[in-house]
């Protein structure tokens, strides 16, 4: 078990994975991680789809702009934002935040407001603005998986309707990653960083 410091200065995108499978026991672990995430207002957007059959695996490597590595992991989760449920789930989570006190009623208010605007607009638009809160729940499975002996790789690089199209998902889906995941068949040296005083704006 590794500490937060030793996990975050230990991860690696990992890219040749062995074929050795993941017992479905951390597979649970690891959407347990996602599942104690924050997000805002405790909306908890976040929405995931495993996948393990290696004609799927081919197909979303394939919407990946054929990255092939990413069928040879033994688990591809595919990381997702629920759109209506981040509406509701904001306008909800808000009321009870505020009824405990830990936001102010003019907050409150504000963020229903913003919540009314955000479904006048259009869903790609939304879908992004959703992200961050996803991405959050991401770098929990990231750093949980080290506990494994796992390695993991973010993607971006996708194209989201072909993945949408291959689990017959509608515009409510907006697809944020995807996340092949396995034992490393490699261990990459740490990649060049930027030094604390070049993150810093004067």
């Amino acid at each position: 078990m590794f500490t937060t410091k030793e996990a975050i200065e230990k991860r690696r995108s990992i890219r040749k994975f062995k074929t050795e499978p993941i017992p479905d026991e951390y597979i649970t672990e690891l959407l347990n991680a996602a599942r104690l995430a924050p997000s805002g207002c405790n909306a908890q957007p976040w929405r995931f789809k495993i996948v393990k059959e290696q004609e799927t695996k081919s197909k979303l490597a394939y919407a990946a702009y054929d990255q092939s590595f990413i069928a040879e992991a033994p688990v591809i989760i595919v990381c997702c934002a629920d759109i209506q449920g981040y509406l509701n789930g904001t306008v909800s989570a808000s009321q009870d935040l505020g009824k405990i006190g830990a936001i102010e009623d003019r907050i409150v208010k504000i963020l229903h407001s913003r919540t009314e605007q955000m479904k006048s607009i259009g869903i790609h638009e939304i879908g992004p603005r959703i992200a961050a809160n996803v991405a959050i729940a991401i770098e929990h499975i990231v750093l949980r998986a080290l506990d494994f002996g796992l390695g993991s790789c973010w993607i971006r690089l996708v194209d989201e309707q072909k993945v949408k199209e291959i689990f017959g998902w509608d515009d409510n889906i907006y697809v944020v990653a995807l996340l092949p995941i396995g034992y490393p068949a490699e261990f990459p040296e740490e990649r060049k960083r930027l030094k604390l005083k070049d993150i810093l704006i004067e």
